[in-house]
């Protein structure tokens, strides 16, 4: 039975709490720094760098967002991680949450103050219970190996089917922070379907242990009991679109919200995870792997709709349903071996197969659908991946775009601006339309390319110095196209300090106080990611 009252447990004893305020409390601010360093390391032989070479190598994340910090901390432990956020609460100290820092968006470049890097963690094991279908993971193991490793230990009866893009370099953590998202299609594909259960310590210290179900807010609040301190905790309630959505935390109108839910998202606002519990799928006898190429975008959203109306808007017998789209192909590797003639634009597909089907049947009906279809789909141009080589082709290929697209930006001397969009199907065809006429009336270089069953593309302007104003503008007409076609700003990435401005455009300021309220009751002085979302 779930309860709205959530009761923090202590990770430190009670003196040990009372130490660290008495002390931090009378050594206020970044200049108290060294003080607070050598009080750490002789009461709790917890050490924090003030190197600035070495806190350098933690301050910034992929964003190449500006970023500065004086001091930098990497517990090994929840009772290190909580004598920190202790320490930095109780010294108005703000304190940037940082993991694998693959983050596009800034959620993890710290604007001053201290690192906790979650690099050291060494709890919990990894477990892996076949029988319910879960896996405990520590936060701070790259996604790829912790997936390889379940399919390693159960002989690939199970795996984790969330596969973002940068699952190679994201740490779990970062995933459960922004809510990431993959090739799947539908909420299936993004990281919250399949969070169980999270350990979070508050930035208090003190610690929750929950299950999905056990802790549900009613009438709009959570009640934290603290000892002899009971708080009532407000939870978000402006709208949400009800898409493939990463944009901001997660809300409800109905003032119902699990708790493994107002921290999926959250990109720190409230806490940080220490370890979590995941649920896993038994995995799919084989694969179908298609690649097609086309004439143009045109045959490519007939094909879109076609399928849609084949699978009755239901694309979850898709693992995958990419494309790749306007001048992707200029920055693929191995094009001459993945597009047909003088096709410019690609779809690929992933059609799990499970024991009961035969996978030769099922390529036949897949390739009648493809020739069926009625969008000038050549049998030439259908490329079935039924090899290890060939998968690694097309992988390569994929992740060659930004790679390449890197290459040419760094010779503008500028930086790539990208959108991460997702509109509701009916209005994609009006966006697409929308997103090339504008660009291309700049002359501005871009590719297009994402998410084909989400309607969740990225564009990607390559400006030189010249035209990135321009380019700039043009990023927050598209936000503002996609709110007026019932979009949202984000489906995989999240907001983090880049993308604050397109959170106001989609939800207004009234959500903006709604979420100051939820994190002022347990974060008073915003110490934690201080900056990612809104700002003070």
């Amino acid at each position: 039975m779930s309860s709205k009252t959530i009761h923090l447990t202590k990770v430190l004893s009670d003196p040990e709490y009372q130490k660290i305020d008495d002390f931090c409390s009378t050594h206020q601010g970044i200049d108290k720094l060294p003080e607070i360093a050598a009080f750490l390391k002789e009461e709790f032989s917890l050490k924090l760098i003030l190197d600035p070479e070495i806190i350098s190598g933690f301050a910034s994340d992929s964003s190449n967002l500006p970023a500065q910090a004086e001091a930098l901390c990497r517990p090994e432990n929840e009772r290190q991680v909580a004598i920190i956020l202790r320490a930095g609460r109780a010294a108005k100290i703000p304190i940037t949450l940082s993991g694998g820092r693959s983050n596009l968006t800034g959620s993890a470049t710290a604007e001053g103050g201290i690192v906790l890097s979650t690099a050291k963690l060494n709890e919990p094991e990894i477990f892996i219970n076949q029988e319910e279908k879960l896996v405990t993971s520590p936060v701070n193991i790259i996604l790829e190996e912790l997936r390889d490793k379940i399919l390693e230990e159960t002989g690939k009866a199970l795996y984790y089917p969330v596969d973002p893009t940068s699952r190679g370099d994201a740490w779990v953590g970062g995933t459960i922070a922004c809510n990431a998202s993959g090739f799947t299609p539908g909420e299936v594909g993004a990281t919250r379907d399949w969070v169980k259960g999270l350990d979070i310590i508050f930035p208090n210290g003190m610690k929750v242990s929950a299950v999905r179900g056990q802790y549900i807010s009613e009438k709009g609040e959570f009640i934290l009991i603290n000892g002899e301190q009971t708080n009532s905790w407000p939870v978000p309630t402006y709208p949400r679109p009800e898409i493939k959505n990463a944009s901001g935390p997660f809300s409800s109108p109905d003032g119902k919200i699990d708790l493994i839910d107002m921290f999926i998202g959250s990109e720190g606002l409230f806490g940080l995870v220490t370890g979590c519990t995941l649920k896993l799928s038994p995995r799919p006898k084989d694969y179908i792997d298609l690649f097609f190429s086309l004439p143009d975008e045109s045959r490519a959203l007939a094909f879109y709709n076609y399928v849609e109306q084949e699978l009755n808007s239901d694309f979850s017998s898709l693992s995958a349903f990419e494309y790749f789209g306007i001048n992707a192909i200029k920055y693929m590797d191995h094009k001459e071996k993945l597009f047909y003639g003088d096709n410019q634009v690609a779809i690929y597909l992933q059609i799990p197969v499970t024991a009961e089907k035969n996978i030769d049947q099922e390529i036949d009906i897949w390739f009648n659908r493809l020739l069926a279809s009625n969008c000038d789909i050549n049998p030439e141009a259908v490329i079935l991946l039924d090899s290890e080589p060939k998968r690694r082709m097309f992988m390569e290929s994929r992740h060659s775009m930004p790679a390449n697209a890197l290459e040419v930006i760094q010779q503008h001397g500028t930086y790539t601006i990208m959108t991460d969009t997702v509109v509701p199907p009916e209005n994609f065809a009006e966006f697409l339309d929308y997103a090339h006429a504008l660009i291309e009336s700049e002359n501005i270089d871009y590719l297009s390319f994402g998410h084909f069953g989400d309607c969740h593309l990225h564009f990607t302007l390559l400006p030189n110095q010249k035209e990135l104003q321009r380019a700039t503008e043009i990023y927050d007409l598209f936000i503002t196209k996609t709110v007026a076609l019932n979009g949202v700003y984000s489906g995989e990435h999240g907001t983090g300090k880049r993308k604050r401005k397109d959170f106001l455009t989609l939800y207004n300021q009234a959500a903006i106080d709604q979420l100051k309220a939820c994190k002022a009751t347990v974060d008073p002085d915003f110490i934690i990611n201080r900056g990612n979302v809104f700002t003070l």
